[in-house]
């Protein structure tokens, strides 16, 4: 329960902490663009099971807005019985907590070729934390859903810079909404949101890409049709149908992006890095949106040949695991490795990502070169 000791413990934590401060002594978010906020997770971040809240990834499209911990929630629409949800009111449903992954939709799509418009994140918009509110079912279930009802719309506080840039509105169908696992979120990793992710309240959907992950959420609007709108309508789209790079496609032969695909990536070591001759690891982590990774593979030869990584954590859709490769190697020169991860079911890593003219949900093969020296 959110309780004023909790929204006091808040705002000390947003007034104390510094957004790209760094959470080891050597690492500190990637500034991609200023205004909005839009910092990346360092790539030798990605190598633990949580990421730690100041160096977790932060994507904004206005920009954050004003601190305002007194917020509440409008949940109105197709209910039988509209209201406003507060601190108080989340005294009365149950506290839950689980741990998945948060990816930017984007994130990859600098490694597109051709090339595609947008924030061109390499790796760096994706983390791992551990998120605790209440089930959105549960506050759903309080309001009532009427029949007909099909989707639910959301809303922030975040506000467009002028009257003529379209609102930031999403909407997810009324079953994932119904899904145990997505939550309204007022903690992150065991402490207060900060304002940068969120606070004081955000949408959690395990799986699911980070446009569905509302921040300042401050509406739930439950209706019969998707949401209108750009950012619902015409971005955040894949095709329908597999694409030619470069092709244009019309809107009406794309669908709302989802789920997350099987994905793994290299932490370290560093593409470009030096390392002594004798041990060597490969590590990193896997994950994907619709079921548990079930092994990850390493190649050291251009993909010829696959040795089975070591697997860390719990696994689970819509949460990563960390993987490690260890092997001994005595002889300098260059090093060559690539990683595939395979989900439980089957479904693998592709060798190369699907191209889409939005850049989304890249998941090719993450190869690196390194030298070893004696």
């Amino acid at each position: 329960m959110m309780r004023r000791r909790q929204l006091i413990e808040l705002g000390a934590s947003i007034a104390t902490s510094t957004l790209v401060g760094p959470a080891l002594a050597d690492e500190a978010l990637l500034q991609h663009l200023g205004a909005p906020q839009d910092l990346g997770t360092p790539l030798e971040a990605l190598n633990r099971l949580i990421t730690p809240t100041p160096l977790f990834f932060v994507r904004s499209h206005f920009g954050p807005p004003a601190l305002d911990l007194a917020r509440k929630i409008r949940i109105s629409g197709l209910v039988r019985q509209p209201f406003e949800i507060d601190e108080t009111a989340f005294g009365h449903l149950q506290q839950v907590t689980v741990t998945a992954v948060l990816q930017c939709a984007g994130n990859g799509r600098a490694l597109q070729t051709p090339r595609v418009p947008g924030v061109q994140w390499v790796h760096g918009a994706m983390g791992q934390a551990t998120w605790t509110g209440v089930r959105l079912k549960d506050v759903l279930e309080r309001a009532g859903v009427l029949p007909g009802a099909a989707h639910v719309r959301l809303a922030g506080a975040d506000l467009p810079p002028k009257p003529t840039v379209p609102a930031f509105l999403r909407s997810i169908p009324l079953a994932r909404a119904l899904d145990p696992g997505t939550l309204i979120a007022y903690r992150m990793n065991g402490e207060p949101l900060t304002l940068a992710h969120g606070a004081p309240f955000r949408l959690i959907v395990p799986g699911w890409a980070g446009d569905h992950w509302i921040k300042w959420l401050t509406d739930l609007h439950v209706q019969k049709d998707e949401a209108e709108g750009f950012y619902f309508q015409t971005a955040y789209r894949l095709p329908i149908e597999p694409v030619s790079p470069g092709a244009a496609v019309p809107p009406e032969a794309t669908r709302p992006l989802t789920t997350l695909p099987v994905k793994s990536i290299i932490a370290q070591p560093l593409d470009g890095s030096r390392q002594r001759v004798g041990k060597q690891e490969i590590t990193g982590v896997a994950f994907s949106g619709e079921k548990a990774i079930a092994r990850v593979e390493v190649s050291l030869d251009g993909g010829a040949s696959w040795r089975a990584a070591t697997l860390e954590g719990e696994p689970g859709a819509g949460r990563w695991q960390v993987f490690r490769h260890v092997f001994e190697d005595r002889t300098p020169g260059p090093k060559h490795a690539v990683v595939r991860a395979i989900e439980a079911g089957g479904a693998t890593q592709p060798e190369k990502a699907a191209w889409n003219p939005g850049g989304y949900l890249w998941n090719g093969w993450h190869a690196v070169s390194w030298e070893v020296v004696a």
